[in-house]
């Protein structure tokens, strides 16, 4: 797993590129061009650090050299929770890669033995995971209403095997299948 650094100048950074500044990795969310009555112009940015998710404002020199830094996706799969960190398999090179909770995130939801996600890698640091659109999930629990709510309720609330809790039709019941958009994170069809 190689990844290659290339260098560029101030003056070329655009938001949505990935650099390297100190030996940390940030992206590019915004470059301005600042011109002062006589002064020297400079470019302002605004950098997102890839590991904590903080806000970095930083001015550059015009033309100041800046390391740009390629990150390589890779395709991997979820095995398990290890303490605070998660342990997947590299599918192409079947290297055990862990990922911390931080970039994990909200995706545990929707996380379990032998899902498939696409990452995005320095090195061996994984930066964030992508789900799939939609998996197909068992229903553990679903929501006890009294017949009173019942009959004017359209849905109700599952518990998925993964944690995660979605809206539900009245028809769905503990043992179903479902299929749920992880983008919306809503249900989609019974299976």
């Amino acid at each position: 797993m190689t990844t290659t650094n290339q260098m560029t100048t101030s003056n070329q950074l655009t938001p949505g590129m990935t650099i390297s500044v100190d030996g940390t990795v940030f992206r590019v969310e915004s470059s301005v061009k600042v011109t002062v009555a006589r002064g020297v112009p400079f470019i302002k940015t605004k950098l997102k650090n890839l590991v904590t998710g903080d806000d970095l404002e930083k001015t550059f020199k015009l033309d100041q050299p800046v390391e740009e830094v390629k990150l390589a996706e890779r395709r991997l799969e979820y095995l398990y929770l290890e303490g605070k960190t998660h342990l997947f398999l590299d599918i192409d090179y079947l290297d055990q890669i862990v990922v911390p909770q931080e970039v994990v995130g909200n995706n545990i939801n929707y996380l379990k033995e032998g899902i498939q996600v696409s990452a995005m890698l320095y090195g061996t640091n994984v930066f964030s995971i992508e789900l799939p659109q939609f998996l197909e999930l068992m229903v553990v629990k679903t929501e006890d209403l009294d017949a009173e709510a019942a009959m004017s309720a359209s849905t109700k609330l599952a518990i998925l095997e993964t944690g995660a809790k979605v809206s539900v039709p009245m028809f769905v019941d503990t043992g179903d299948i479902i299929k749920v958009d992880t983008l919306s994170q809503e249900y989609v069809q019974r299976v």
